[in-house]
């Protein structure tokens, strides 16, 4: 049964027709969307981000990460609802999983602080979802994506450490290390998030592919940071990608070989032979 529906009729029972949220005048769904903003001192932004997210999601869940400006009063003056989270670590991993764990939705959406990501879009990565995929990628590369906010050099680095990802993994990316993602809760009971740093959307794109997962790529446009100046740094944030990378790799192979030595399947192949 898909879970994009044509609106409940008057004539239906009304709590049924309670859990539905329309998308617009003749499209609704019925899972709840969650949408997680990493925040630290990003006050002046939040107005831009704020005003593109669509009024039919859940619930917004602002992780501050122990900002020294107006971020959390302002994150409450404009959606009163907000569900503010308190960072104790620092990084943007660190933020996220804060973030996710503390979701009631059972669709979560990643969406940065800084007024690059256009909200609108997140009809596009909840529709891939309820049409069967488990993981919406954003991509900027993808046909109809593109980016205002990456230099020559960030682009051929995106393109390499990508590259290698799908080469080593058996992925299919256009895009490896973008923040604009979105996918079903129960995700997260499979791609334990242990870094802290900007590397965490790197590690969910490569651990979901290890687990078997549906991935859908979802074309997305990148805009020029409005207010203030970034925490990424090229050379050292992509050393962390590619430190990842080769661990994940390494687990890999290790995997590999623990399941080619499992005292159950040499008992198996004992038996067969």
């Amino acid at each position: 049964m898909s879970s994009v529906l044509h609106p409940p009729s008057s004539g239906q029972d009304p709590l049924l027709a309670a859990q539905f949220r329309p998308i617009s005048s003749h499209l609704a769904i019925t899972p709840p969307v969650s949408v997680v903003i990493p925040a630290m001192n990003e006050a002046e932004n939040l107005p831009y981000v704020f005003k593109t997210l669509p009024d039919w999601i859940h619930e917004v869940v602002l992780v501050d990460g122990n900002s020294t400006d107006d971020t959390v009063d302002v994150a409450r003056s404009l959606w009163p609802q907000v569900r503010v989270v308190e960072q104790r670590g620092r990084g943007k991993g660190d933020a996220l999983t804060a973030g996710f764990e503390a979701c009631t939705g059972d669709i979560i959406v990643m969406v940065d602080a800084d007024g690059s990501a256009d909200g609108g879009e997140i009809v596009s990565y909840v529709s891939a979802l309820v049409s069967g995929a488990d993981f919406a990628k954003g991509s900027r590369f993808a046909n109809g994506g593109g980016t205002d906010d990456m230099t020559f050099i960030r682009k051929l680095g995106n393109w390499a450490l990508c590259t290698v990802v799908n080469r080593k993994f058996g992925a299919r990316y256009t895009d490896l290390c973008y923040g604009y993602n979105a996918f079903w809760r129960h995700c997260l009971d499979k791609i334990e998030l242990d870094c802290t740093g900007f590397e965490v959307e790197t590690l969910m794109n490569i651990r979901v592919v290890k687990a078997g997962l549906k991935v859908q790529e979802i074309p997305s446009h990148e805009y020029l940071r409005i207010h203030g100046t970034s925490n990424l740094r090229a050379v050292r944030d992509g050393l962390r990608v590619l430190k990842v990378i080769l661990k994940e790799r390494s687990n890999r192979r290790e995997l590999r070989r623990q399941e080619h030595h499992s005292p159950m399947l040499d008992a198996v192949r004992g038996e067969v032979s």
